[in-house]
Parts: C-alpha cells; structure tokens; sequence
C-alpha cells in the first residue's frame, strides 16, 4: 500500500476496548456548504476552548458573561486520570480529535465555553453560542423562513374552533403567539424582514437546529484538503458523550431567570400533567419549544384519538347489542336446545383418544361467540369501512393546514440539507439532467442498484423467516390440541371438583391461549433483532436526506413488523378451519398430523383471544419500555450521582442526568400507533371492543408522551417535518386492506 493511500485509509474511531473501523475520507469544498468556515494554514495549532468556573446560577441559559445565549451543550469524559498505557494513547487520540473539532467550530464562527461538572470532575461541559452573524448566514443556507411583517388578515373560525376553544388552555396561561407572514431568509435582505430585536429574532429552536447542522459539518481531522467530519463518528468513538440543546428550566419549578420564557414548565401544567388529560394540545408551543417532527406527531395522535371516539361509541353498541341478545339468538339456542343440538352427534376432533361428541356440549362456548358474532357485527364492519376512509381524508385536510400555518408547505424541496454521512462519501460524479450540471453522488448506478438489491434480499429473508415461525406455531396447535384434548379429558374425570370448567377449559381454548402466547414471544425476539438489521440496511443503502432515511428505514420495519404482528391473525380469520376433509376423510399436513378444526360456531373466539393477548401484551411492554425504564433509570443516576445539597447543579449538567432521545426518536411512537390503528380496522369485526381500548389507550398515551419528553428525557434537537412522511402511504395501504379484510 502507497503512502498516500494509508492517508486515506485511516483508522476512524476507536472503542475503550481498542476496536477500530476503517473510514474512507473524502475530499470536501466547504466554501459552498459552510459560508463561514475560515481555513486554518496546514501545521497551525487549533484555537483552544476558554474553560470557566460556573457562576452558581443553576437556572441560566447563558455563558458566564450573562450575554451569548446556549444554543447546545457537548459533554465528554476526561480519562486521563488513572488511564493505563494503552487507554492512555487512545485518550491522546480522543483529545487530538476532540481539540481539532473544537477549532473547526470556532473556525465556523461557533464561540465555545468549557465548565467542569460540579458532580463528577471527570466530566466537562462545553456550550456552544451561534452569534447573529453566524445565524443569519446558516439561516439562508438552510432557507429558513423567518417574519418580514405581522399577519394583518382575519383570522377565520368554524364551529368545530367554537366547541374546542373552550378546552384549550387560558391564553393568559400560554401566550398566543403573534401571526406573520414570512419568507425564505436571505442575509443581504436583512432589512426586509421584521427584526424588532436581535435576540429574539432567530427562535432558541432554530438556533439550536442550526447549531447541529454546523456539529455534523465541522471536520475533526484535516490533512490538507482532505477533511474527516461527522459528529456521529465521535459519539461512536467515545470523543464525545451526547450533545443536547438546554430544557429552559426546571418542569416542575419556575424559573426565576427574567430572560427565561419557562415554556418547559407551562407544558408540564398545561399539557403532559395527567390533571389535563381533557385539555386539548397546545401544538403551537410544542412546535415552538421542541420543532415541528415533533408537534405534527402529537397533532396526528390528537386527530387520530378524537376520531376513534366515534367508532369507539359505535362498537360499544355492537357489543352491548350482542350481549343483550346471546340468550335469544337463534344459533345459541338451537345449538342449546337437547331436543336439537343435544341430538346431533359430532365426529372426533382427533384420530385418537378424542370420542363422538354432542353439539350442545358448545352451549356455552356458543353463547360467548354470539356477543361478537351477530347482526350488529355486520353493520360495525360496513362503518369502520366507510370510517378508515373518512379518517384519512380529513386527516389530509388537518394536515395541509397544518403545513400553512407552520410554513412547512416547501419544506422538502427547499430546506433539507443533505445528510452529513452521505456528502462524506460522494466521490462520484454524474451529469444531472433536470440542472444541466455536474453532481457528485456516493455511488456509481451499478452501485446504487447492488445497494438496494440488498436491502430489498435481506428483508425479504427475515419476513419468511416469519412464515417460517408462523408455521411452527400452526404445527404446535396441530400437536398441542391432541394432547390438550386427552389431558383435559383426564383431568377433569379424575377431579371430580374441576367439572364445572369443563364447559370453559375446552381443548380449542386452551390451544389458542398457549400459542397467541408463544406467538407473542416470538414477536417480541424477532422485533429485538430485525431493528438492527433494518438499521444496517438502510446505512448501507446511503439515503441522500435524513427523510428519504428516515423513510427507508420505516417502510423496512413496518414491512417487517406487519408480517410480524398479523400473520397469526390472518391465518386464524381466513385459513384455519377451511380446509378440513370430511368425515371418514381429514386433511393431514406432513401426511401424519391432522389439520386443526375450529369451533363449531367458527374461529371468531379464538381470533378475538389472538387479538386480546397481542393487543393487551403489545401495551403492556411498550409501557415499561417507554415509561417505567426510563424513570428508574433517572433515579438511578440521581441516587449513585447525589451530591451535598450545598452544591448548586448547573442547568446542563441537570438536563445531563435525563435520559436519551434514541436514534430512532419517534418511530417506535408511530409504529406503536400505525400497529394498533391495523388492529382497530383490520380484525375489528372480531372485536367490536377494539376502537374503545385503543380511545382509552390513546387518551393515557397521549400524557405519557408528553409527560416523558417533558421531564424524563434532554430536550430534543428541533427538526422541521412537513407531514408524518412513510407513515401517511402506510395508512392508506392499511385502510384498503381494512376495507378487503372486513367484507371477508
């Protein structure tokens, strides 16, 4: 290997265990994609970080000096102390890439502070502060689009504002925000736009999204011109722990700072409080504080929540109609009857140990089927047709108000940046016919297609891997109810006492709850391990935006995870039971194990038990997972991080004790709710229950969503979001599917 191709084949990132990975650094020009990047001369010193005592104000949101505002925190490890030799050269490394990412982003005209944790004097906060003119250049980079004058036109109200408006929050509480007309920013018209004060001009939610931009572009190793950057590298590595934008105060205490707005606190009360679960969201202020993604996930939800009402009521009625008539329906009682169901004798369910059996030994079973099975249930399955279809169109029209009044209509076309991982790579050039210009991309065409070959290969692989699961599981049924059927039979005349369940404790019961249970199981394993795969995917896959990946990697999980989570269901709606011979004649599989029989009245009981075990058991994890790990985790930490109460705890060393946002952020959220909107439509004439469950679901889920990004978790890195993205094409193949699923 040459000199200079052991330049560019440099180790990238090192683990505490000494692991590397190999990285190919790319040529970059950042006089286009960094307008006030400054180029430091080959073999100069970066500029070092001004390090500070903190002040003891634990509520400010400022440097020392009271003035620059912090837009983001970086938080690292000094391992230095009590380091061996081998950690030792690998701290020297973290330090040189540490130190050179620090000068890039003063270079870039970031100003940087570093303070010493007051708990642990290993750890070290450096905040960072974007002056205006940094600001005003990134804005028109990123094609912000900021005030030019107030918004002088009425505001137009509907009936549905004259109900809600009486739910919503007092507008002396939360502020309503004043309306403007904007435009994309661009600095050499600064005196077109509304700038009544520079402070406030540019929101602390784009000023901490800029700030990101400016972290994932600054290069942490510069040889020349070739340039390594990409802030997820030094978070792999250990360079760096996290990076966050500041909570503005303490949710539960107000600040005292005179400059603080305490939105934190006022969404707290207002909002993620369980006292306000009958108050409608604030989405202005969660799209103030915590970006758009965000607030376009809760107004979803919100809508979403608000229409299941409807068809909660409706459902409600079904079932109650069914239950009030169980005793009177016609099948029940024929079935009951000794003078016709008592008559009719069954052939054995099995070839073995199973003997002839009477209809009516079903009485009870048939009474239970008839609450979910009856008149009602066809005119519930008609409704929830017409009700997906109606969901989703006035969701679009809720949407595109939305993107008007949160200046999101241009979004995709105007203002998203490509991903930084992606630019590092693009090393290739190709001839762009719609500019008529020359482009780099990261992949030849060749390229590209082996990439998604791959990826369209390996998800295939894994959904099969599903059906092969699945088939394990029917194969378990097949088995199970042979020896179900003897050892009940057993059981029940060797305990005399046991004989009043027998109506209840019925073979096919007792199947189907072991299997949705081993099913379930077999989910949850599958889920674990297919999210890392699908994240490989799509990283090797390359997506341009953080969109077009964020895309690619739900459409693969939701692919996955639909398999997954219906597959079962289907096969008990509409394959269990209807290929079974005839007397004298069964249907084997393998040629040795009898195909499995429903219920006499059919396998709508056993469907609804599927969907109860799934549904209740999905819930459940997903609530400890979301709720429970994250609050003891955070007590946790406080406990083993307790200091004297003499000492006064900075506000980013507080938001440092909270927990993560993830990598994913909200697509476990959506995920979460794309799944349960599949159970509510696709089975729901199984379980007319299912739209009131899921409203009583929703309505908790809401407050916990809130209530964890509130105070359980740092401050999310505002992102702009023009709709819910793969979700929206997602739903609507969900609604058509419905529509087939409940007419059959």
């Amino acid at each position: 290997m040459t000199e200079v191709e052991d330049d560019i084949n440099e180790l990238d990132s090192e683990t505490e265990n000494g692991d590397i990975e190999m990285c190919l650094m790319s040529e970059v020009d950042y006089s286009e994609q960094s307008p006030t990047y400054k180029s430091r001369p080959d073999g100069e010193a970066a500029p070092k970080v001004k390090q500070v005592d903190f002040n003891g104000n634990p509520d400010s949101l400022f440097f020392n000096d009271g003035m620059r505002r912090i837009d983001l925190v970086l938080v690292y490890e000094d391992e230095s102390k009590n380091a061996s030799e081998k950690k030792g050269s690998i701290y020297r490394r973290k330090q040189k890439r540490r130190e050179c990412f620090e000068g890039s982003l003063m270079d870039f005209g970031v100003e940087l502070e570093a303070t010493q944790s007051v708990i642990d004097e290993k750890m070290f906060y450096v905040k960072l502060h974007m002056p205006f003119e940094t600001l005003c250049s990134y804005a028109e980079v990123l094609h912000i689009r900021l005030p030019i004058q107030p918004n002088d036109l009425a505001p137009q109200s509907s009936g549905y504002n004259c109900f809600t408006k009486h739910f919503y929050p007092s507008e002396d509480v939360i502020v309503k925000e004043t309306e403007y007309f904007t435009a994309p920013f661009r600095k050499d018209q600064l005196n077109r736009f509304y700038v009544k004060d520079r402070d406030q001009f540019f929101t602390p939610a784009m000023r901490s999204r800029m700030a990101y931009y400016v972290l994932n572009r600054a290069p942490y190793d510069i040889r020349g011109n070739m340039k390594k950057y990409g802030f997820s590298k030094l978070l792999n590595g250990g360079v760096y722990k996290d990076a966050y934008p500041l909570h503005d105060c303490r949710f539960n205490v107000k600040s005292k700072e005179p400059s603080c707005p305490n939105e934190r606190f006022l969404l707290y009360n207002e909002w993620a409080n369980p006292k306000s679960f009958y108050k409608m969201q604030p989405l202005n202020l969660i799209r103030k504080y915590f970006g758009e993604k965000i607030s376009i996930y809760f107004a979803w939800l919100g809508f979403y929540t608000i229409m299941l009402s409807l068809a909660a009521a409706v459902g409600l009625g079904c079932f109650i109609y069914g239950y009030k008539t169980r005793e009177s329906s016609t099948w029940s009682k024929e079935v009951c009857d000794p003078q016709i169901g008592g008559q009719i004798v069954m052939c054995p369910q099995c070839d073995q140990d199973c003997p002839y059996w009477r209809l009516n030994s079903t009485c009870e079973s048939s009474k239970r089927l008839c609450i979910f099975d009856n008149y009602g249930t066809l005119v519930f399955a008609v409704f929830m047709s017409i009700w997906v279809t109606l969901f989703l169109e006035f969701w679009k029209r809720y949407q595109a108000v939305l993107e008007h009044d949160w200046d999101t209509v241009e979004f995709l076309q105007q203002e998203e940046q490509p991903r930084p991982e992606y630019e590092a790579k693009c090393v290739h050039e190709k001839f762009n016919h719609i500019t008529k210009s020359i482009e780099k991309v990261p992949y030849t065409a060749c390229g590209k297609c082996m990439r998604v070959s791959c990826g369209i290969s390996t998800v295939l692989f894994w959904i099969l891997l599903i059906i092969a699961s699945v088939v394990g599981v029917i194969v378990y049924r097949l088995v199970m109810f042979i020896v179900f059927s003897v050892e009940l039979r057993s059981g029940l005349k060797d305990h005399k006492e046991l004989e009043p369940f027998k109506e209840y404790v019925t073979p096919q019961m007792a199947t189907s709850i072991t299997a949705s249970i081993i099913s379930f199981i077999i989910i949850m394993i599958l889920n674990n391990v297919y999210e890392k795969v699908a994240i490989w995917i799509t990283d090797f896959e390359l997506p341009r935006t953080k969109t077009e990946y964020e895309n690619s990697l739900t459409l693969k999980m939701f692919l996955f995870q639909f398999v997954n989570y219906y597959s079962s269901c289907f096969y008990i709606a509409f394959f269990k039971g209807k290929v079974v011979g005839y007397p004298g004649q069964p249907v084997y599989w393998f040629w040795k194990v009898r195909n499995e029989e429903c219920d006499p009245g059919g396998c709508l009981t056993e469907l609804t038990t599927q969907l109860s075990i799934i549904m209740t058991g999905k819930a459940v994890l997903n609530n400890i997972q979301e709720v429970l790990l994250p609050w003891l985790k955070n007590v946790i930490f406080r406990r083993c991080t307790q200091v004297g109460s003499e000492k006064v705890i900075p506000r980013w060393e507080q938001d440092y004790q909270l927990q993560p946002i993830g990598k994913l952020g909200l697509f476990y959220e959506y995920l979460e709710m794309v799944i349960q909107f599949g159970f509510v439509t696709l089975f729901v004439a199984s379980f007319p229950l299912a739209p009131l469950l899921a409203l009583i679901n929703n309505l908790c889920e809401i407050r916990v969503d809130a209530w964890k990004i509130t105070t359980q978790f740092r401050r999310i890195v505002p992102e702009k979001a023009q709709d819910i993205g793969a979700w929206q094409p997602i739903l609507q193949g969900v609604a058509i599917l419905a529509v087939a699923t409940n007419v059959g």
